[in-house]
């Protein structure tokens, strides 16, 4: 399986997010990328290329326009107001308050932000533009004939929304991809999350459509980030009704309960029969993730890779979540080897 990998993941790299009311150490940092990275050249699964560049129009396929022009001065903003520190939002129009962007670059992150965890930095809309073009890289090697390719993306995407950031995501990768794909000329394309985090982002843009199959298994957002999405009886709205499928699962979640979960969700996509899958692939359903609370163990993601590939579909697996770095690589490799051993 061919791998796309760009340096340039690089260029964000916040030194502190705001967790549990403390600044502390980011946990989004490079060495994700760069551990998976080494295991994958470790355990020969195949070549690893760089990203084509796809230019802008993909983007504004999923993003509103004056959120993809917010993303690319933001920095300029925030350090023309005098600051050269992590850019974090400071309030939200919650209910009651109106939703109108404002001019200052302090409101403009909070209007375009869902937390304060997730920071802008000098290389923040260049990281995030280079995950996107392996992502779309990724999916052009599919849409050409291999049978999958992975994209190792960071920064991450699943979080974002049309016209918001956050989850350490600024660009929707997946969501990019499957549209890709769609204008590409596919009839149907699922998108399949198997991050510990519900991807909010990815259902919302997708919500109201039956072209593009969203299925996620997640941790309950009743105890859970992002808290507000992510409820079973999400199912679709409109044209997209019964096209969002939900799998909430509570803390200590153990491989015998979720790979059940994991079996319907591909029941549910092989009813689908979509022309290809996106698999939001994160690792951080782990038993030792630091901000997750499952209980999957290392071989659990061979076992996940195997269950994806009996699909029998054209299969884009794109990096997501998993905050373990000693084991990101292992657990990351690992839901490949699976699927490249389903022949």
């Amino acid at each position: 399986m061919k791998t796309v990998y760009s340096e340039d993941h690089r260029l964000h790299a916040a030194r502190m997010e705001l967790i549990e009311g403390t600044l502390k150490p980011a946990v989004e940092k490079p060495e994700r990328a760069e551990i998976v990275l080494a295991r994958i050249r470790e355990t020969g699964l195949g070549p690893v290329e760089p990203p084509r560049e796809f230019g802008t129009e993909p983007l504004g396929r999923v993003h509103d326009a004056r959120y993809l022009a917010f993303l690319e001065r933001a920095w300029e903003m925030w350090t023309a107001s005098g600051r050269d520190y992590e850019a974090l939002p400071l309030v939200w129009a919650i209910r009651g308050l109106r939703a109108v962007e404002p001019e200052a670059i302090d409101g403009k992150l909070s209007y375009f932000s869902m937390d304060a965890g997730t920071p802008i930095t000098a290389g923040t809309w260049a990281a995030a533009r280079a995950s996107a073009n392996v992502a779309l890289t990724a999916t052009a090697m599919v849409r050409d004939g291999a049978r999958a390719a992975f994209g190792l993306c960071r920064p991450p995407g699943h979080h974002a929304a049309a016209d918001y950031y956050g989850g350490y995501c600024f660009l929707n990768n997946a969501a990019i991809a499957a549209q890709w794909l769609r204008d590409q000329g596919a009839a149907r394309v699922s998108v399949l999350d198997v991050d510990y985090h519900h991807g909010n982002g990815t259902q919302a843009i997708f919500y109201e459509r039956a072209d593009v199959q969203f299925v996620s298994l997640h941790g309950d957002p009743r105890t859970e980030y992002p808290f507000f999405l992510g409820y079973a009886d999400e199912t679709g709205a409109g044209a997209g009704e019964g096209y969002t499928i939900n799998y909430p699962m509570p803390f200590g979640t153990t491989y015998d309960v979720w790979g059940a979960a994991l079996d319907d969700a591909c029941g549910k996509v092989a009813g689908y029969a979509p022309d290809a899958v996106v698999v939001s692939l994160g690792v951080d359903t782990f038993e030792r993730d630091p901000i997750s609370h499952f209980k999957l163990t290392t071989p659990d993601f061979l076992q996940i890779g195997r269950r994806i590939a009996r699909l029998g579909r054209p299969t884009v697996f794109l990096m997501e979540g998993g905050y373990a770095v000693e084991e990101i690589g292992i657990n990351t490799v690992n839901v490949l080897t699976g699927f490249e051993e389903e022949a």
